[in-house]
């Protein structure tokens, strides 16, 4: 007599792989009233040994022949089914992997298949002084009276706070969050660099003391872990982080603020090439919850959906107590040589003298340069050859410190040469100048001052930023020097002058969003003088004096420059009146790349997709060679990705690409 074969079952998995479906693995009889959707579980794929993702489970499968589970490595769920609908939106939305999108959203600390890790690192546990509310301003009440309404009626809207620098967006960020911890709910701060969180922090757990975690990268792995499982067990209700905070295991979200919506730091540039901002809209619908984005200088996207009421536009046009905005003054750079007979000046008159008035008064000075290193590049005056990266098509930075010339792309490092190798001539000189060569110069000029600087060459070392900005913040530094990372979101009472070396770095780079960024910047690190009482100073050093983007800076009018620019967007397609998606090739053979994005190019054109206005290229990348392989590009203008992707997707599936190179999808790139 045949004795009935009990039913087996299956687990659908996912794996951090560039693949789109999941696979069937059967799941061994000692597993099956633990496995779960939500759980990791090791698997064998090929010859390796892989992670996994349960995102189903069955009792069927069309597989003839499946492998099993190799062992389970979680006793409760890490991913709830709000992320997993999250990831799958991501996934869609990006073109990536449903199982890369996952990956992202699990912490660095459980990777490797770990489900708990101990802080080797003690936490430091500084006194915070307990902060109150502050009255608000009317604009600031009239902010507040509009997300208080959307926050009581439990429903999803996004809020475009557009506020001039020294506005308060801050207070207003901490009086919606009082709110909804009144209801029970919790709340997700992304904030852009790193070196604004301890700052930002700091004044989060002064109102709300316990209830704030931290997350970001330059923690370690037990401390990612130990702030991870907090929210997760919902011991705290408040998360303020870097990008990745996004994916936070919170319960019962009723708020995400997104500080500085504009910076380029919220976009992932590995897969998923997701944008912070994007996600915390798509989790935010999830939740039913409020989305507040605030910026001085809203990102043109942003600014047109908020004038178009796709997001509700709130503003703050005065600064608090109605301390006046600094006086900015424009220093024509070609002037200045030809009065002072030079050919490399990196301080004018004015700016030094400027200096030395602000430390005569015990006040301090900003200096930004959005560039690091010493030189920018090593010339041979004779022949003209450049030192180039082995690896990358790039120019190598000399770099004083370390006494090598840098590649800033893949940190490939040479001693620097004093024979030019072409032409075996003693004529190599370095050109152009980087944040430690003011830093430097500023030493020259300033021997008895204290001077820092501020740039990721400077802030390798873990707690670096905390220190940097607690000696400038108390006064102990006078003059900080540094790139993006000093530009926004510091507040410093004492900075009263505000220099900036170079103003034109950015803006003749081939990128569309060049003038853009250029006034981002340029109005961020304006902003950082004049916040305290006495009134503040700002100088711009720049070749291109009467350029559109600094004159609306200088002026502090984002009115203008929004017209001016979104005019120009509207005539060429570009964002916000279409999509941008990339794809690029590349592979360690340069034929290779050009041909596959070649016949790419031509099998999408074949059969042109509904909903694309045009496909450029194939083009070579701005940085051509980088890490030893070759890239080339296709630039697709896209009216509604909605419609578009998944035809994109199927187009990518039927073509037959060749060994040796590597297709990557850039969806909105920034």
């Amino acid at each position: 007599m045949k004795t009935a074969t009990a039913p087996k079952l299956y687990a659908k998995i996912l794996l951090k792989l560039p693949i789109d479906t999941p696979f069937d693995y059967e799941v061994p009889k000692r597993f099956e009233n633990e496995v779960a959707v939500g759980k990791r579980v090791w698997v064998n794929f090929g010859p390796r040994k892989l992670i996994g993702y349960v995102v189903g489970t069955s009792s069927t499968t069309d597989v003839e022949k499946t492998r099993p589970i190799l062992g389970l490595i979680d006793s409760e769920l890490i991913l709830n089914d709000e992320i997993l609908k999250l990831t799958k939106e991501i996934s869609e939305y990006y073109l990536c992997s449903w199982g890369e999108a996952i990956d992202a959203a699990v912490p660095s600390s459980l990777k490797r298949g770990k489900t708990s890790v101990k802080s080797r690192v003690k936490d430091e546990h500084e006194s915070i002084t307990p902060s109150t509310h502050l009255k608000p301003t009317e604009e600031q009440e009239k902010a507040l009276r509009s997300i208080y309404k959307t926050i009581d009626e439990d429903k999803y809207q996004t809020f475009l706070l557009h506020g001039i620098t020294g506005s308060g967006k801050t207070e207003v960020y901490l009086q919606a969050i009082g709110k909804i911890l009144e209801k029970g709910g919790s709340c997700i701060v992304l904030v852009p660099e790193i070196s604004l969180t301890p700052q930002a922090v700091e004044r989060f757990k002064s109102r709300f003391q316990e209830r704030v975690a931290l997350f970001h990268s330059r923690l370690t792995a037990g401390q990612k872990y130990r702030e991870w499982k907090k929210l997760k067990d919902g011991i705290c209700h408040i998360v303020v982080g870097a990008r990745s905070a996004i994916f936070s295991p919170i319960k019962n979200l009723g708020l995400i603020i997104v500080d500085e919506e504009h910076d380029t730091s919220y976009k992932q540039q590995d897969a998923p090439r997701y944008n912070a901002v994007d996600v915390a809209i798509m989790r935010a619908k999830l939740n039913n919850a409020v989305v507040i984005l605030g910026s001085a200088t809203p990102s043109l996207e942003s600014s047109y959906k908020g004038k178009n009421k796709e997001y509700k536009l709130l503003q703050l046009q005065e600064r608090i107590e109605k301390r006046p905005l600094p006086k900015v003054r424009i220093l024509d750079m070609r002037q200045e040589l030809i009065e002072r007979r030079r050919r490399r000046i990196i301080f004018s008159r004015l700016l030094t003298e400027s200096i030395e008035k602000v430390l005569d008064r015990n006040q301090q000075t900003i200096l930004f340069l959005n560039r690091r290193g010493f030189s920018t590049y090593a010339n041979c005056k004779k022949c003209g050859y450049v030192e180039r990266c082995k690896k990358c098509n790039v120019a190598l930075n000399y770099h004083s410190d370390k006494e090598k010339l840098v590649c800033h792309y893949c940190n490939y490092q040479k001693e620097p040469v004093d024979i030019c190798p072409s032409c075996k001539g003693s004529y190599i000189d370095f050109f152009g100048f980087g944040t430690q060569r003011v830093e430097s110069e500023l030493h020259k000029h300033f021997p008895s001052s204290t001077i820092s600087r501020m740039d990721t060459d400077a802030t390798r070392k873990r707690l670096s930023h905390n220190l940097i900005l607690k000696d400038f913040s108390s006064g102990k530094t006078q003059i900080l020097v540094g790139t993006q990372m000093i530009a926004k979101g510091h507040d410093f009472p004492g900075v009263t002058l505000v220099g900036v070396v170079s103003a034109d770095t950015a803006l003749n780079l081939p990128d569309f969003r060049a003038g853009e960024r250029t006034f981002q910047l340029l109005t961020q690190v304006a902003g950082r003088a004049g916040r305290g009482f006495s009134p503040g100073e700002v100088i711009i050093q720049t070749y291109v004096p009467h350029h559109y983007t600094i004159n609306s800076a200088i002026n502090h009018d984002y009115t203008a420059f929004y017209k001016k620019e979104i005019a120009l967007r509207r005539e060429l397609m570009l964002p916000p009146f279409s999509h941008m998606v990339y794809i690029t090739s590349r592979s360690y053979k340069e034929e290779r790349a050009q041909k596959c994005a070649e016949d790419l190019a031509r099998h999408i054109l074949k059969r042109p997709l509904s909903n694309m206005i045009e496909l450029s290229g194939p083009c070579k990348d701005f940085v051509y060679r980088l890490r030893r392989q070759f890239r080339w590009n296709i630039i697709l203008k896209v009216k509604d990705l909605k419609e578009f992707n998944p035809r994109l997707r199927k187009r990518l599936k039927e073509f037959k690409k060749p060994h040796g190179v590597i297709l990557t999808v850039d969806v909105d790139p920034a």
